[in-house]
């Protein structure tokens, strides 16, 4: 029986290829609205919000989706999912056993957490991305906030200080969110060594392939060496798969194996299409390279009009900036809101600095027309 594509489906995925396209051929990002839904008003909002990738997945995702289509009423198996596994295993170095799949964070949480009785302390970042820590929580860990350093950044001495026989994890969000903000390399590596002798390190590393020697920085080299330290990675981020959201984690094998057995990583849980997207994009490391430099551009445009506007900010590497807005976040969130921007939430204590996302070019002009004229 011919299956009948109806308009809007047409439009959605013609556009998706179209907006790949476009980054392939170099041209105005203004083509990357096409990936919004055929039925968005013009007068919709701008998302700055959630550090999504504004340049869309790589061409070839939307292709590989529609070709899966037609098995959409079968669950996905380990057939699908072990080649995902190899070629992953394949990108980062390691043995398939060492990879495990998903956005796994919060059940990284629950398993750590549920080890070894009530009161085990996990150390992380404050402000930062609670999942890991919040899951442990739940099962009777005990969250230890560390405060950033004066640069905004990770404040390794301060671990060193906090840690202590009861902590059960560290961890480290590497660039950092929401700062943005990247540990120096050699410093960052020494201390993984050093301190995953004590305690388990999961190193989240969602914004690090927005650098351009992300590999020379990533802990994924400690792994390699059989180190006590586990890599997070996601597709929703410099990938552009936020809506078919994966990633992996990179780990000891026992660690994998702990986890395979609780049932994290099978592959009915990823979904098909969330393992046909994410292996699509990880074929195409071009994309990923013309989205980095795209961003980096773009950064550079909102890093000098904060400095010319006299804004305290961090060192951001990432998709999104962050800076002193000089009001209560809040009153600036609902001032761009009226203007028809969204931005990110309030990050306390720096409750008069936003965080804002990197859009497409023309966001971020409207995003900084704004502030001027709020700040005029």
């Amino acid at each position: 029986m011919r299956t009948e594509w109806s308009r809007r489906a047409l439009l959605k995925v013609t556009g998706l290829t179209a907006a790949g396209a476009a980054i392939t051929s170099g041209a105005s990002p203004r083509a990357f609205a096409a990936l919004a839904d055929a039925d968005t008003a013009p007068s919709a909002p701008i998302y700055l919000n959630l550090n999504e990738n504004a340049f869309g997945p790589s061409e070839a995702v939307a292709p590989a989706l529609t070709r899966e289509f037609g098995r959409l009423s079968r669950y996905a198996s380990d057939a699908l999912a072990q080649p995902f596994l190899e070629q992953v295993a394949t990108y980062e170095h390691l043995p398939v056993e060492q990879v495990i799949p998903g956005e796994i964070l919060g059940g990284l949480g629950l398993w750590l957490g549920s080890r070894g009785g009530h009161g085990g302390e996990f150390l992380y970042s404050a402000p930062g991305y609670t999942a890991l820590v919040d899951a442990a929580a739940h099962v009777g860990g005990e969250a230890v906030p560390i405060p950033l350093n004066a640069r905004y950044e990770n404040d390794l001495d301060a671990f060193r200080e906090k840690l202590t026989p009861k902590t059960r994890a560290i961890y480290l969000i590497n660039p950092h969110n929401p700062t943005g903000t990247v540990t120096e390399t050699d410093t960052f590596l020494r201390f993984l060594r050093e301190i995953s002798q004590k305690a388990p390190v999961i190193v989240d590393e969602a914004y690090l392939e927005y650098t351009p020697d992300f590999e020379r920085r990533s802990a994924v080299q400690l792994v390699r060496e059989g180190a006590n330290v586990l890599v997070f990675r996601t597709f929703d981020k410099i990938h552009g798969l936020a809506g078919l959201p994966i990633g992996y984690t990179l780990a000891p094998a026992s660690v994998v194996s702990a986890l395979r057995q609780q049932g994290y990583g099978n592959a009915e849980s990823l979904g098909r299409l969330n393992i046909t997207a994410a292996s699509a994009a990880l074929g195409d490391t071009a994309h990923g390279a013309r989205v980095r430099n795209i961003v980096s551009e773009e950064r550079a445009k909102w890093t000098s009009f904060l400095d010319r506007q006299g804004r305290k900010r961090s060192d951001t590497v990432t998709n999104f900036v962050f800076f002193d807005a000089g009001l209560p976040q809040v009153e600036l969130a609902a001032y761009l809101r009226k203007q028809g921007i969204e931005i990110g939430r309030t990050f306390p204590p720096y409750t008069n600095w936003a965080r804002i996302t990197i859009g497409l070019p023309e966001e971020n002009r409207k995003a900084q027309g704004a502030l001027e004229r709020l700040w005029r």
